[in-house]
């Protein structure tokens, strides 16, 4: 497993794709995109055969530009990172420090990707691939992107731990909306790797993190949560809202954190909360 190294100083385990994986994904999607590319033109040229050679032409590039350029970009950028054949082939584009691509690094990626892959036949981004460390071809090289694996072996999978049950209900209220998506990746893999590290490396980069998310959020865990734990139920928490949202419960009205329960006929006010006391 090659190791990306975020900002923060925490390790990533992407795995990053090699060139088969990458050659497989990429032939399917030239297929699909010449298939398309030659359907249209036959309909579109037989639509406009009363036209000059010149306009024709003009047809023609306008079409491979939209078909073959623009297509490939939208998608990328619409899917975050992924075509119809790097979804056949489990594979996505993420930025170096592992986070979701934009426009901008799809746009480079689709350009230099015209130049290496079909126009020059594949051969620059198969020799680019070979000698880079990481597999990447040219395109990825000036975007600031690289090709990871989606899928892994089930054998391999490994899941975040859940937070102490105390602990799990202390976030309801958080607003984790203005947290960053790098910042998401980063956790998540720190905690997944947790265990592997070296007990002091595993505090300095669990306190780190535990800040920059503070930061975000503007709120601490209880006093005396080791920094873990902190993280660890502000993703649990992150986990149930996007369950919540994906698959409400029946009839359940769509709510926003903070928002006061009605009180029930005949019954008073909620009494006041109390002080959280961790269990002993």
């Amino acid at each position: 497993m090659s190791e990306l190294v975020t900002g923060d100083g925490v390790v990533l385990g992407l795995r990053p794709a090699r060139l088969p994986s990458r050659a497989l994904a990429i032939c399917v999607d030239l297929l699909l995109a010449w298939g398309i590319y030659l359907a249209l033109s036959l309909a579109l040229l037989t639509a406009v055969s009363s036209l000059d050679v010149a306009a024709l032409a003009a047809v023609q590039v306008g079409l491979f530009l939209l078909v073959l350029v623009g297509v490939p970009i939208a998608v990328e950028t619409l899917t975050g990172g992924r075509s119809v054949g790097k979804m056949a082939a489990g594979l996505r584009v993420v930025r170096d420090d592992g986070g979701p691509i934009r426009f901008r690094h799809a746009l480079v990626r689709g350009a230099l990707g015209v130049v290496e892959i079909q126009l020059l036949f594949g051969l620059v981004a198969c020799v680019t691939s070979l000698v880079s460390e990481r597999g990447r071809r040219l395109g990825d090289v000036f975007a600031g992107t690289l090709v990871v694996r989606e899928r892994l072996p089930a054998a391999q999978e490994m899941f975040v731990p859940p937070p102490p049950q105390w602990l799990g209900e202390q976030f309801a209220e958080l607003d984790l909306s203005r947290v960053p998506d790098s910042l998401w990746l980063a956790v998540r893999q720190f905690l997944l790797r947790a265990g592997q590290l070296d007990p002091a490396v595993r505090h300095t980069m669990g306190e780190q993190l535990a800040d920059d998310v503070r930061a975000w959020v503007g709120t601490s865990a209880p006093y005396g949560t080791p920094a873990a734990d902190y993280l660890a139920g502000v993703v649990a928490e992150r986990r149930r809202r996007e369950a919540q949202h994906a698959f409400p419960a029946p009839g359940a009205a769509p709510s926003l954190p903070g928002t006061p329960v009605p009180e029930e006929d005949g019954g008073g006010p909620p009494p006041p909360a109390t002080g959280f006391v961790p269990p002993t």
